[in-house]
């Protein structure tokens, strides 16, 4: 068998400089990353008031805080939008934005800090862990979350709405007997018409709705 003929240094030059324009060719055809979405929650929260650290608020009664119930929609982490002036009934996700937990855990976190400041609050495990051990059923507060989407009045102009629906329970050996059932609906105003824009303005609802909440929970009849 002969031996192969060993290339002309120019030929090997050329047929080297062509393999390296074909490689580079290869790469600029492979797809980009995928973009990471980018992950939104309700802020650090506000400061505590002097209030709510004083030795009145703190006699408050233990109060046990269910999970949110919200519908399915609301259930994974997109935010939601809807165009009021196109097609209110249609739910739109944005698409490289999402919550860093689904609205509901979100809602309860923020609420339970809230209650907190003013109350011991337990969770429905612990409510029941102490029902057993004490005989004691602390009154139970459950929310429903009903609407959680930045909503748009026009092109120009939204808010973040947020609607829920509170009722304070209470426990007794002939049953639960309901104390109190109340709605809260509050928009508050979105700084810019997209996703950062919408995460601000519910933001500010949620907290105002929490306050809302918080102060209605305090004027129930006591245990």
């Amino acid at each position: 068998m002969k031996n192969a003929t060993p290339l002309h240094p120019r030929r090997a030059a050329c047929t080297g400089l062509a393999l390296l324009v074909l490689l580079l060719a290869g790469c600029g055809a492979l797809p980009d990353k995928p973009a990471r979405a980018t992950l939104y929650d309700f802020g650090p929260g506000p400061a505590a008031s002097a209030a709510a650290a004083s030795p009145a608020a703190a006699a408050l009664p233990t109060l046990a805080l269910a999970e949110i119930e919200s519908n399915t929609r609301l259930d994974g982490t997109q935010i939601l939008y809807r165009l009021g002036y196109a097609d209110a009934n249609e739910l739109r996700p944005y698409g490289q934005s999402r919550w860093s937990l689904p609205p509901a855990q979100l809602l309860r976190q923020r609420l339970r800090d809230a209650l907190a400041e003013r109350r011991t609050v337990l969770g429905p495990e612990e409510a029941a862990t102490i029902a057993r051990a004490e005989g004691k059923v602390p009154d139970t507060l459950r929310i429903s979350l009903d609407e959680f989407s930045h909503y748009f009045d026009s092109a120009s102009s939204s808010v973040g709405l947020v609607r829920m629906r509170a009722t304070l329970i209470r426990g007794t050996t002939g049953g639960d007997r309901v104390l109190g059932q109340r709605s809260f609906t509050v928009r508050r105003s979105a700084p810019s018409a997209d996703a950062a824009g919408g995460v601000k303005a519910l933001a500010a609802a949620t907290d105002t709705a929490v306050a809302e909440i918080v102060q209605w929970v305090d004027q129930q009849p006591r245990q």
